[in-house]
């Protein structure tokens, strides 16, 4: 009876080295209105430790209630290296995720948005840079005057004029589920993450408002990605001269990552939070991991 060879076990023995030998630590922010409940948050907690492995870091969490920074509890923002808005839906808790994303731009962190979190940043950049006071989403004000977030039915068409769905309506045709590859424009921070072209999972019902785009596009912002078929945002960025990164997307790139290879939107991610939080220094070898 023949015997097979042990199995190898090298690639993990050297992520497991790397996670408990860090030589980087930064501390993320991560905005959101379940943060008692962190499980919320799994995937997400598990890519931003992938990404800490394949970048020797160790990565912190720092959990901050948005409602409480829509009271005016900003400080709770200023010993992070970057911050992260997370998925998810409805009004509560969206003006202190606002609060946070405008605290980040305005003071240089690294910025990561992901879904809700894209959309968030994009009526943050309309009202204090673009100069649309009232943007919003429909999901939150049907009565905004500048809806720069809404679903496909409610776009303002040539004529600016905004077609609002009625309540027979079916949402569930304005959902936009699952994997969809759309090219990347050149020269852009998306493309130094990704390469030409990106493939991620989706799961919403509202959009960025494609009306709005070329007025946002004007004030500086840069829309990197579009799906090929409608031309849907898929990630919007700041350039680097107006930040060192900024960026949010539109799909749920968590989804995809793994210990083995980590995610490059999240490996970036770490990366720069670990140059924002220079000087860095050797984490001890002897202390614990620990906030995972």
């Amino acid at each position: 009876m023949s015997h097979l060879p042990p199995a190898d076990l090298s690639v993990w023995a050297k992520l497991v080295h790397a996670l408990e030998h860090p030589q980087h630590e930064v501390t993320i922010g991560m905005v959101g209105k379940y943060v008692e409940l962190t499980e919320s948050y799994k995937s997400l907690i598990e890519a931003l430790r992938h990404a800490g492995i394949h970048t020797s870091t160790r990565v912190n969490i720092e959990y901050i209630d948005s409602e409480i920074l829509e009271n005016g509890g900003i400080d709770g923002l200023k010993n992070l290296d970057a911050v992260l808005v997370p998925g998810g839906f409805g009004k509560r808790g969206t003006e202190g995720k606002i609060a946070a994303i405008r605290y980040a731009r305005e003071n240089k962190l690294p910025y990561l948005g992901i879904c809700l979190g894209m959309q968030l940043a994009v009526i943050e950049y309309a009202r204090h840079v673009a100069g649309m006071m009232d943007a919003n989403s429909t999901e939150f004000n049907l009565e905004t005057e500048h809806p720069v977030v809404a679903l496909i039915t409610e776009w303002r068409d040539s004529d600016g004029k905004v077609a609002i769905r009625s309540t027979d309506s079916d949402l569930g045709g304005t959902m936009r589920l699952g994997a969809q590859r759309c090219p990347i424009k050149l020269d852009t921070l998306a493309a130094t993450i990704y390469g030409a072209e990106v493939n991620e999972r989706h799961r919403h019902r509202y959009e960025v408002n494609n009306y709005y785009v070329p007025a946002l596009e004007e004030s500086g912002m840069v829309i990197s990605a579009r799906t090929p078929s409608e031309a849907l945002p898929e990630i919007m960025e700041l350039p680097q001269t107006m930040h060192p990164w900024f960026i949010g997307v539109q799909f749920h790139p968590e989804f995809t990552s793994t210990p083995r290879e980590g995610h490059p939107l999240f490996k970036a991610f770490v990366e720069a939070a670990i140059e924002r939080h220079k000087p860095a220094l050797s984490v001890e070898k002897t202390r614990p991991y620990e906030t995972m």
